[in-house]
């Protein structure tokens, strides 16, 4: 009978063994797993910005190439330069 109850504690104490450890691995990959899906809702966030950026970079090449006057208001305002009856007045912010 003692033999009986040993090895029935043995088995017992092995699985609860067993059930521990697998908790813990399961918790611990379920935290890395939250981790990543941050991450990727991280990247996916920037990626969408880049994406938004990319376009409206396209549409304004797309504008220098075709617009003639798009052309000329951007290098009136970056550049600063006036027609030859036209002054140009700065101020101070």
């Amino acid at each position: 009978m003692n033999l009986r109850r040993f090895i029935f504690a043995l088995y017992l104490t092995l699985f609860v063994g067993i059930a521990v450890t697998s908790g813990v691995f399961f918790w611990q990959a379920r935290a890395e797993f939250e981790q990543l899906k941050q991450r990727e809702a991280r990247s996916q966030r920037r990626l969408a910005e880049a994406e938004a950026r990319l376009k409206e970079q396209e549409r304004i090449i797309e504008r220098l190439r075709t617009d003639h006057e798009y052309v000329e208001k951007v290098i009136r305002r970056r550049l600063g330069y006036a027609k030859p009856d036209e002054f140009i007045f700065r101020f101070e912010d």
